[in-house]
């Protein structure tokens, strides 16, 4: 994260950076369809999901909402992420913080400026897409992602695409803050039991070992991607317990009083491999490529 000699002033190009690596964690929408299906059906075990998933198209159900909206979202809060980070994370090292508090505080300022300046619309369509029920009447087309979207936001303006919109805001505060926040802190344990000082250079091996503790440890905040998921499935529910303006309090009573604990953390094992796998993009690898 240090600044290379001469640059002066604000970074433009990471936002370009953060675009181009955050389309590379596109790779693992499987695990994000998956995660999304066991949030949104927390009755279902994880084999249950996955037959639920094949069963809308085979291997392409495990890609549903990658195009537009993934990549959409991916190409936007990607560059927000990374441009806003790196400096905070720049400015507050020159400041004498610890590189882990850095990390911290660089991840939760980027999430939660990706989540307002992007991600309310692309992720509420993504799990639309995702969630919304694919039986269609014999002979019938479903209607595409974009008629979706023109239909929730002619019944309910831009307020209905935004719809979680803070609960996706909590979400990456926490996500991005532990992640870069865990990744940093193993960054400097590794480097401490490598007997390495701190202008020496890790491998890659250790960047990747390091990106991976900070994701998987990152996902101490399921809860609340089950919160969003809730609040922007379209999957109908017969309960009448389902709140009708669903906030983040009143959707996370609804969920433990239906589900209980463990209803909380559906979906957590492969958002555990989501999460290895966008840190790894976004801190291991988007530290080569920022010095390239």
């Amino acid at each position: 994260m240090q600044r290379e000699p001469g640059q002066k002033g604000v970074n433009w190009s990471n936002i370009a950076v953060g675009a181009i690596m955050n389309m590379v964690t596109t790779l693992g929408q499987p695990l994000e369809v998956l995660k999304t299906q066991m949030a949104a059906n927390r009755s279902q075990t994880m084999w249950q999901a996955c037959k639920t998933v094949w069963s809308r198209g085979g291997f392409v159900g495990f890609y549903q909402g990658l195009i537009p909206w993934a990549w959409i979202e991916a190409s936007t809060k990607g560059g927000v992420l990374m441009f806003t980070a790196s400096e905070v994370e720049t400015v507050t090292q020159e400041m004498g913080v610890n590189p882990a508090v850095a990390g911290l505080l660089g991840g939760m300022s980027g999430g939660i400026a990706q989540a307002y300046a992007t991600m309310g619309i692309t992720t509420c369509m993504k799990t639309a897409e995702i969630t919304r029920q694919k039986t269609a009447a014999a002979g019938v087309k479903p209607p595409s992602t974009w008629a979706v979207f023109a239909d929730i936001y002619r019944r309910e303006g831009i307020a209905g695409v935004n719809k979680g919109v803070n609960a996706v805001a909590v979400r990456q505060c926490t996500n991005w803050g532990s992640r870069m926040g865990f990744a940093r802190l193993a960054e400097s344990t590794i480097r401490k039991i490598r007997g390495k000082t701190g202008g020496e250079k890790l491998s890659a091996v250790d960047k990747i070992l390091a990106s991976s503790i900070g994701g998987a440890l990152a996902t101490w905040n399921q809860p609340i991607e089950v919160i969003r998921v809730e609040m922007q499935s379209m999957v109908k529910s017969t309960s009448p317990n389902r709140p009708a303006k669903p906030t983040i309090l009143n959707t996370l009573a609804y969920i433990y009083k239906e589900n209980g604990i463990k209803g909380l953390y559906r979906g957590v094992t492969p958002r555990i491999g989501l999460g290895v796998w966008q840190t790894i993009c976004m801190v291991s690898f988007a530290d080569y490529v920022k010095a390239w």
